[in-house]
């Protein structure tokens, strides 16, 4: 297997250090317009570690994603708060037990994570309390100390995330609902050191995923190219985790949209003549990467693949090609379903006229997902829907992330994809206003086909974008680079 030129970069502090003062000024902003003082505090609380059910068993610990975005703290059971008058940063780390010496190694001290973090002020969690009112009482009158807590609707998972909690908050004013929109807009924005990372982490992928490519074979386990991935991105470039759970899909298992869980654990064997979807992203210091390479396992395309592929390679290039300041993401996900359409009336798969098939949504029979999605901390990064924004009802649309107009500094995924569902297919045939659309005959010929994503992780520049991710992706690209070319191909 091969190795890797790459070399994990050292991790600057300047990162969270730019970020604490990217909210600061949004917030200060934001008070001066409605009126309200100038002070109080921005309190997060890091993450817990968890235990395996009922078990000693510590899972592995990974930092909850506003706090990480904030402080970059590696370690569980910190806080963490701005003061916003001043603009100091203070961290509050956990007071561990003597016996943390023996077990878990060298107990740190408060002047360690001061300078590992580059913070202004760090005391122990158990003196978090007087802490905040003492320091808040140097320069105001008010008997409550207010602080903003994180507290709003994740619009990916409908999860939300939780404020702060911790002894004697009832001696505090708390505020729960300033703080989470405006941190949250301030994510969707990257600034250059988080773009370096997530390039970082797409050069890794794109490199594992190539090896991936080189050494799929008919006969091997989907979990085969998913250990693969993971030891390459571990091995060569020093990612402990992946973004999300590989989705090592092939044959029919690809047109299963989220593949790979725990109930469809990529453990099926490699056909001969079976396309593949590799959905993988490498995480290096929390800022993720999300590919998709889809690719036939023997390393020649059928004809059938052919067509499928570079509809889906044709959607992600136009796109792309589309994508500047300004242009609007649902815009972008039509575009990508009339460019597979096309390609699917070119070949004789469907019937009719285009326009009308736009407005009877049958390009969602084909690509039920949305487009794409922000990328940074998160594989779904939040910001999606912002304040006065609705997600649309009409199928496929209802699936988008986000439907909002693209401005420099986005960092999104462009994943167009085409699959045969049975789910969606069948009803679809047999429904009297869409029946006529589908060449029937040609669609029993793909119906165990799968289905072909293709994913790029795409950064929104001033006049246009820049395609984070080098794969291959021409059908001669990928056939060269499967028969042992190198990557690049040599020209």
């Amino acid at each position: 297997m091969a190795g890797s030129e790459l070399s994990p970069p050292a991790i600057s502090m300047d990162l969270h250090l730019g970020n604490r003062r990217k909210i600061l000024d949004a917030l200060r902003g934001h008070l001066s317009a409605v009126s309200r003082p100038l002070h109080g505090f921005v309190l997060l609380q890091g993450g817990e570690e968890k235990t395996r059910y009922c078990t000693d068993h510590i899972e592995l610990f990974r930092q909850e994603s506003y706090f990480a975005y904030l402080f970059g703290v590696c370690e569980p059971g910190f806080f963490g708060a701005i003061d916003i008058s001043s603009g100091k940063s203070i961290l509050f780390a956990p007071r561990l037990p003597s016996e943390y010496a023996v077990w878990l190694g060298e107990i740190k001290p408060l002047s360690y994570f001061k300078e590992m973090y580059m913070v202004d002020l760090v005391f122990y969690v158990d003196e978090m309390t007087s802490a905040l009112e003492n320091i808040f009482k140097e320069n105001n009158k008010e008997k409550k100390t207010p602080l903003f807590l994180l507290y709003g609707l994740n619009t990916d998972s409908n999860n939300y995330s939780q404020p702060a909690k911790f002894e004697e908050m009832e001696r505090f004013e708390t505020d729960l609902n300033t703080l989470h929109p405006i941190i949250t807009e301030c994510r969707v924005i990257k600034s250059d050191l988080e773009i370096e990372l997530i390039q970082y982490a797409n050069d890794v992928s794109s490199q594992a995923h190539i090896e991936v490519m080189r050494n799929a074979k008919p006969g091997m386990k989907e979990y085969q190219l998913e250990s693969i991935f993971l030891h390459h991105i571990y091995m060569y470039g020093g990612c402990r985790l992946s973004s999300y759970t590989c989705i090592c899909a092939t044959g029919q298992n690809s047109s299963v949209l989220h593949y790979g869980h725990a109930a469809a654990p990529n453990d099926k064997v490699l056909r001969d003549g079976d396309i593949s979807l590799m959905d993988m992203g490498a995480e290096y210091h929390f800022y993720g990467s999300d590919i998709t390479c889809s690719f036939p396992v023997n390393g020649k395309f059928t004809k059938d693949q052919t067509i499928i592929y570079n509809a889906v390679l044709k959607a992600h290039d136009n796109v792309i090609y589309s994508m500047k300041p300004g242009i609007s993401w649902i815009d972008m996900h039509k575009l990508a379903e009339k460019t597979i359409l096309q390609d699917l009336i070119k070949e004789g798969i469907l019937f009719g006229d285009l326009n009308e098939m736009m407005k009877e949504r049958i390009g969602a029979i084909f690509m039920p997902h949305g487009l794409g999605h922000f990328l940074g901390l998160d594989t779904h990064d939040p910001g999606g829907f912002n304040k006065g924004l609705e997600r649309p009802k009409e199928a496929g649309l209802s699936s988008l992330r986000t439907i909002r107009e693209l401005k420099q500094g986005m960092v999104i995924t462009v994943e167009p994809g085409c699959y045969f569902i049975d789910s969606l297919l069948i009803p679809a045939i047999q429904n009297q206003t869409t029946s006529k659309y589908f060449n029937k005959e040609k669609i029993e010929n793909f119906r165990n086909f799968g289905g072909v994503r293709i994913e790029s992780d795409v950064c929104v520049t001033f006049d246009g974008c820049k395609n984070m991710t080098n794969v291959p992706r021409e059908i001669y690209e990928i056939e060269e680079v499967m028969a042992g070319a190198s990557w690049p191909l040599n020209k």
